[in-house]
């Protein structure tokens, strides 16, 4: 049931926490945190999204806050997350992931080249040794033959999966078919999260693996439904979250994911800031499957600016009204 909108305002704080490194093209996350009976939520779609897609991250919030989810485990393994950074930056960035065995490699990145994104992984498999798993990520941004010619060169890497290499599903399924002597699974993120059936990447045999995000999916219930219909191995990850939203695909991940794989749920060492003096951070390759704890003073330390509180008052008033009708 949809709490109303007064419940949701009651003890609700927009913050805006530092990140060490340029993601996604923000320097900056903005969230909106709510505080339901069983405990903090996270409301927070990228700014850029608009109402009607912001439905589903509200509705995961009132998921995390208004149901109890019993943890599967104690903990989750958890990947190394590696920014299109220069080579040079990349042992200092994965010393952030203390015990971690596996590594996201963002890759197609805009204004960079495959000489870049080979430098950049050939750099990770050597810091991190043979035994590591490394997994490419290109967010859709290339197109089937640049996948193709890109994954040919990066291949010898011996890489766990290629993560979204095109946009869409067709074009996943012909990089699939191309590849597939490669020996590089396929992977599939906003094929799933963005999807308007997110089971059409599964029915399309578009893709190997899974990658699934609690919030865009509407919270641990719906996306552990979906990964169940789906039958294919699946990788829970961020939505570049606060320890709050980590927390809620902790919870998702130890109930769903695929023995062998890591989440990639450790960014909360890509912030400079968080909302708990006990963030959920990688300690030995892992985070704990909890709900953070949220610090009041840190609330109002790294509160956003009365504009941006209003924005997000005003979008969660709208998102709220389009799902109660």
């Amino acid at each position: 049931m949809l709490p109303d909108l007064d419940a949701l305002l009651a003890d609700a704080h927009v913050v805006t926490l530092p990140m060490r490194v340029r993601f996604r093209g923000i320097t900056e996350r903005e969230a909106l945190l709510l505080r339901g009976p069983e405990g903090w939520t996270e409301f927070s779609p990228f700014v850029e999204y608009d109402d009607t897609e912001a439905t589903a991250w509200l509705r995961a919030a009132v998921d995390f806050g208004w149901t109890a989810h019993e943890p599967a485990a104690d903990s989750v393994p958890v990947n190394a997350t590696v920014p299109a950074v220069d080579p040079a930056a990349v042992a200092d960035l994965l010393a952030r992931y203390p015990g971690c065995t596996t590594a996201k490699v963002k890759v197609a990145e805009p204004g960079t080249t495959v000489d870049d994104d080979v430098a950049r992984v050939a750099e990770v498999r050597r810091v991190m040794g043979p035994d590591a798993a490394v997994r490419v990520d290109a967010n859709g941004l290339w197109s089937v033959d640049q996948a193709v010619v890109a994954l040919e060169r990066l291949a010898p890497f011996d890489l766990q999966y290629a993560e979204q290499p095109v946009a869409t599903v067709a074009g996943l399924a012909e990089v699939r078919r191309r590849t597939a002597g490669l020996g590089v699974a396929i992977a599939a993120d906003e094929s799933v999260r963005k999807a308007d059936d997110p089971l059409a990447v599964a029915r399309a045999g578009a893709a190997d693996v899974l990658v699934v995000k609690a919030q865009p999916l509407g919270g641990v219930t719906a996306a552990a439904a979906i990964v169940r219909e789906a039958g294919l191995p699946c990788v829970v990850s961020s939505a570049l979250d606060t320890s709050v939203g980590l927390g809620m695909g902790a919870f998702l991940a130890a109930r769903s994911m695929a023995p062998g794989y890591a989440a990639g749920l450790g960014t909360a060492a890509m912030f400079a800031a968080d909302v708990s003096v006990s963030p959920l951070l990688p300690v030995d390759g892992r985070v704990p499957v909890r709900r953070a704890t949220v610090d009041r003073g840190l609330l109002e330390r790294r509160a956003a600016s009365p504009e941006r509180t209003a924005w997000w008052r005003d979008r969660l008033r709208r998102v709220h009204a389009l799902l109660a009708a």
